[in-house]
């Protein structure tokens, strides 16, 4: 680099915050300047100064793009991009980029996935509470109480979280169905043991266990919305560990509500932190965490460098990966 660059660095608290942001600003070469905020806004100056900013999870609006007229690059902390203003970047020229090649989060949202799946299946949540309420629950749990194996595992969306999951899927003698926009190459479905590409109607009217790996889009938005819930068998489990936004979770409360399904596991919510008001954190049959999936000591290592390599390269001169908005010669 023949000058030094600016990078505005955003880390909201329920991220990490600062200290967060600190780890990940030393990762960058010396030469970079980087500001850690909380907030994109929160640093007028900084924002206006910054040619990169590398957004953990907070928003990046239209507001802050016209607010910061050298950004040329927003660096995703994440697999997902719904937080930045796509259009705005688009219109303005600026370039949006995720991790999503470097593979830093599937391993560990494919073990989050399977935790909230054997979770639901064993009851382990209500068995926990009443064994230390001293109520020995087994003889009102066991008739609830099922097996992964031989069941069907509907993936929707089959990147690299859904083949991580897939893999695992083999190892519970699962089969596996998946949906999307497009259908894996043979060798892929076979490597996969066998996944089956199939309409996502029919995905949700045959799975016993339904995961959600699927990018949130306009067109993805409530993609189980309360018509496609229905489509549900009352014995499947539904889990999310993509974006909340993703289900109607009011649809997804009705149906838990009223029988229509035997259970959700929950790692995202829509907003996050999601509200006392959601009405989620009181249905039944449900095990939630919070957006814990990508965030193990080790995964978080993993998310910073390849999001640090690269802004860096890109300050550098050098082509972005995970290009999920070209910006001006891109």
């Amino acid at each position: 680099m023949s000058a030094r660059q600016n990078v505005l660095a955003v880390v909201p608290p329920h991220i990490g915050g600062r200290t967060s942001g600190a780890g990940l600003a030393r990762l960058f070469p010396a030469e970079t300047d980087v500001t850690v905020v909380e907030a994109t806004d929160e640093d007028p100056a900084a924002l206006r100064a910054a040619r990169v900013i590398v957004t953990a999870l907070a928003p990046v609006t239209a507001e802050h793009l016209a607010a910061a007229p050298d950004v040329a690059l927003v660096q995703c902390a994440s697999h997902g991009y719904d937080y930045v203003d796509a259009s705005a970047a688009r219109a303005r020229g600026v370039t949006v980029c995720t991790i999503g090649s470097s593979g830093a989060e599937a391993r560990n949202v494919a073990e989050q996935t399977f935790a909230l799946l054997l979770a639901l299946a064993k009851r382990l949540v209500p068995a926990h509470n009443a064994l230390v309420e001293a109520d020995w629950a087994l003889p009102r749990l066991q008739r609830s109480l099922t097996e992964l194996s031989g069941k069907t595992l509907g993936i929707v969306g089959l990147g690299q979280i859904g083949r991580e999951v897939a893999r695992r899927a083999g190892a519970f003698d699962m089969t596996v169905v998946y949906a999307g926009r497009r259908r894996a190459a043979p060798e892929t479905e076979e490597r996969l043991g066998g996944a089956l590409h199939v309409p996502l109607e029919e995905l949700l009217r045959t799975a016993d266990y339904i995961t959600l790996h699927a990018p949130l889009t306009d067109e993805t938005r409530h993609l189980l919305d309360a018509e496609r819930l229905a489509l549900l068998k009352p014995t499947a489990f539904v889990v999310n560990t993509a974006r909340g936004a993703l289900i109607d979770q009011d649809a997804l409360a009705d149906a838990l509500e009223r029988g229509a399904l035997a259970g959700a596991g929950l790692d995202v919510f829509d907003p996050e932190p999601p509200t006392p008001a959601l009405r989620l954190l009181k249905a039944p049959n449900v095990v939630l965490s919070p957006h814990a999936a990508g965030v193990t000591r080790e995964t978080v290592v993993r998310i910073a460098m390849a999001a640090v390599r690269n802004a860096s390269d890109f300050l550098a001169g050098g082509e972005p990966r995970d290009v999920v908005v070209p910006g001006r010669g891109i």
